[in-house]
């Protein structure tokens, strides 16, 4: 009997018993309740909610990437390519009812296959088969040293250098959601990929509903044993794609502490309070505030790049992780996660070199990504949560990204 790893709130089946259903609408309106605020209608748009796909473009390998686009009754939409599962766009209105997109990307396919993976940025990726980094590429598994390609030297980033970035994946409609529309996303990694051991199975769900909440479910199973961790590397920015700097957006994290760092960006082992740090965001402020802060972590990063413990882990329940606000537009964005962590990121390695759909180039600090994932480098520190998975048990975790608008509800 399979067991699992780590239970999340949404169910796959959405149709088979009101039961089902029941469990479902409880869990999206308890989200609902716990979020920022509730996106209001665009004045825009009223349309149902609609499932669409279009061709992208072709890979230098001759594969064919299909760009799929979820739109909610509300005229939000969320665009993703069969390449790496990558969220191309995620558009949504301002205060005064005005869409734009709010996650920076590539104009062409090519900027995605060619300039993300030289740099290393990852703009909207599914990650795997691990997420952030794995210290000289090694890790120990029952009594076995093993071995995983090296990307970053001297560490492994991010799944190596054909991660699930870089993976077509298989897309479906998801059927019979209420209030919802959605996808889900396989992949079969075989054995030995990338020097990670078992072949594991894959299925991400992209779900978007009607109160602005897109929720991503990643689930995995295995039949070696083997390690996991998954996110979504996504870069927000509230003002629109292309806006300039976050340094005026505020931010809280619902987290008391963090895993500091070494000069690889590599975990020390230990947790360390936020108190006395510019990784203190228990309180809402500017994000640039200590930005530019002589800390050491903060000099190591060349600005935050940290991972953040998130408060009441579980291993079931959403969470709320974070809050970003842009006070020019007023959007929100909550995240929620049944994570252990969060690891956020300022973007500090964008220099100005790629620009994206609006002819505007990408500069440090210009967006911010909330990566919720198991802690960096996990499988070297026992007395870290397990990212072991074992043939019989399942990886399942969700997070949420509810947007919203700030003023119209109650912050939690």
């Amino acid at each position: 009997m399979m067991r699992s790893f780590a239970a999340a709130p949404i169910c796959r089946d959405y149709t088979h018993t009101r039961k089902t259903r029941s469990l479902f609408a409880r869990t999206m309106m308890g989200l609902g309740a716990l979020a920022t605020c509730m996106m209001t209608s665009s004045p825009h748009s009223h349309a149902a909610n609609a499932f669409k796909h279009n061709a992208f473009g072709t890979l230098s390998s001759g594969q064919k990437v299909q760009r799929y686009t979820l739109r909610n009754a509300h005229g939000m939409s969320v665009q993703f390519l069969s390449y790496g599962g990558i969220i191309t766009a995620i558009t949504v209105p301002d205060r005064n009812g005005h869409p734009a997109n709010v996650v920076l990307g590539f104009p062409t396919l090519e900027g995605y296959e060619t300039d993300s993976a030289h740099a290393n940025i990852y703009f909207g990726a599914l990650i795997g088969r691990y997420a952030n980094r794995l210290a000289n590429g090694t890790f120990p598994l029952d009594g076995q040293t093993i071995h995983t390609t090296v990307n970053n030297p001297p560490n492994t980033l991010h799944g190596g250098l054909n991660g699930f970035d870089k993976k077509i994946w298989h897309v479906r409609q998801l059927s019979g959601l209420p209030h919802a529309v959605g996808a889900e996303l396989t992949l079969t990694s075989p054995d030995g990929e990338e020097g990670f051991p078992g072949t594991l199975h894959n299925t991400v769900d992209y779900i978007l509903d009607d109160s602005n909440r897109l929720s991503i479910r990643y689930r995995a199973t295995t039949d070696r044993p083997t390690v996991v961790n998954l996110t979504n590397h996504s870069y927000f920015n509230l003002a629109g794609e292309g806006a300039g700097s976050i340094e005026n957006h505020t931010l809280q994290i619902n987290a008391d502490s963090f895993t500091p760092v070494d000069h690889a960006a590599i975990p020390t082992g230990q947790i360390a309070s936020v108190s006395n740090t510019p990784l203190d965001f228990r309180t809402p402020h500017r994000i640039g505030d200590h930005l530019r802060s002589n800390h050491p972590q903060m000099l190591i990063g060349r600005g935050y790049d940290h991972n953040w413990i998130v408060n009441g882990y579980d291993g079931k329940t959403q969470r709320l992780a974070a809050t970003v606000t842009d006070p020019v537009s007023g959007r929100t964005l909550s995240v929620f996660t049944t994570q252990p962590g969060i690891q956020i990121y300022t973007s500090n390695s964008l220099d100005g070199t790629y620009a994206g759909p609006s002819g505007h180039a990408y500069r440090q600090t210009d967006a911010i990504a909330l990566e919720t994932q198991h802690y960096p480098d996990s499988p070297n520190h026992p007395a870290f949560p397990t990212t072991t998975l074992r043939p019989g048990e399942q990886f399942d975790h969700t997070t949420s990204f509810q947007f919203g608008i700030a003023g119209t509800s109650t912050t939690p």
